[in-house]
């Protein structure tokens, strides 16, 4: 019952967000965007999602393969894509990836299959973090260029920061721990060196990581595009991200809401409006949704091939 409740607040605040979002961003002129929306950036966004969730996929193979996880190209892209489609019609946008873990626990226990996931998927989050960090420091320096307004500047450095922070003291923290946990901590330390930079693989994960990372923005600019808002590189490097890290805050349904709340705010910083903004990120969920569709594919076969019990 506890979770029947969660699940459903989560819609129920996914609803209630876009609701006032068409009430305060002006939904009808939102939806006029949508409409008139140029079919050739939809493609594109398209085209940069599907490359992004292979790169994905591919990077999640080599970090298992570390932990002696072995999947073949197209094991690791069938499974990713059926753990995006669980994630994106489920609250949470985990259970797809737990789902990966236990189907993959057969060779090397769920402990390392859970590893292998959590891995991946971090990497991938370090990778936006550290590549905006780089587009809010360069375009901070270099004048004439986009600049966050200062409201906005202050708690992104100082967030920015804690992460930095928060990673030096994970990664120092284990001999002031107790002893079981200090184990604990360091054995799972040594396996995400292991398995992301260690030096036969790491410039592999790096290569991967970004590709991603380009990749998701580039699709969220190509679906702005679509809606007639023209993001420079150096702006969707900045707010792009920004947008894409409230999808994190798992008290909705994919981040619905809170990522057109955020693209309402931020792309008129851009020279957009807010309804422009809401237009943009609904197309990106959209056309998210549609590049996962191929993993409802693969569950439909998944079940196919199940033999049936006697």
């Amino acid at each position: 019952m506890v979770r029947v409740l969660r699940v459903g607040l989560q819609f129920a605040v996914a609803i209630g967000l876009l609701v006032l979002l068409w009430r305060v961003a002006d939904g009808q002129s939102a939806v006029d965007h949508l409409v008139t929306a140029e079919l050739a950036w939809l493609l594109a966004a398209l085209v940069a999602l599907t490359g992004q969730l292979v790169l994905s996929a591919l990077r999640w193979q080599l970090t298992a393969a570390q932990l002696g996880l072995v999947l073949t190209r197209q094991q690791a892209v069938r499974e990713y894509y059926l753990s995006q489609v669980v994630n994106q019609l489920l609250p949470g946008g985990v259970l797809g990836d737990v789902g990966r873990a236990v189907r993959a626990r057969a060779q090397a226990g769920l402990v390392i299959s859970g590893q292998a996931v959590l891995f991946e998927r971090l990497v991938g989050q370090v990778a936006l973090v550290l590549l905006f960090g780089a587009a809010v420091l360069g375009t901070w320096a270099v004048p004439g260029g986009f600049d966050l307004p200062a409201s906005i500047q202050f708690p992104v450095f100082v967030t920015l920061a804690a992460a930095i922070l928060t990673g030096i003291g994970a990664a120092t923290a284990s001999p002031s721990l107790p002893t079981k946990t200090s184990t604990a901590l360091a054995a799972f330390m040594a396996n995400f060196r292991r398995a992301v930079w260690a030096r036969e693989v790491r410039h592999r994960q790096v290569l991967l990581s970004i590709g991603t990372v380009v990749l998701n923005i580039a699709a969220f600019a190509c679906c702005a595009a679509a809606v007639g808002v023209m993001l420079a590189p150096a702006t969707a490097m900045v707010l792009v991200p920004l947008i894409l890290f409230t999808m994190l805050i798992p008290i909705t349904v994919s981040g619905w809401g809170l990522r057109e709340g955020a693209t309402a705010v931020l792309l008129p910083l851009a020279g957009a409006t807010a309804a422009e903004g809401f237009a943009a990120s609904v197309a990106f969920g959209l056309v998210v949704l549609l590049s996962a569709l191929p993993g409802v594919v693969v569950a439909g076969l998944a079940t196919v091939a199940k033999p049936v019990s006697p």
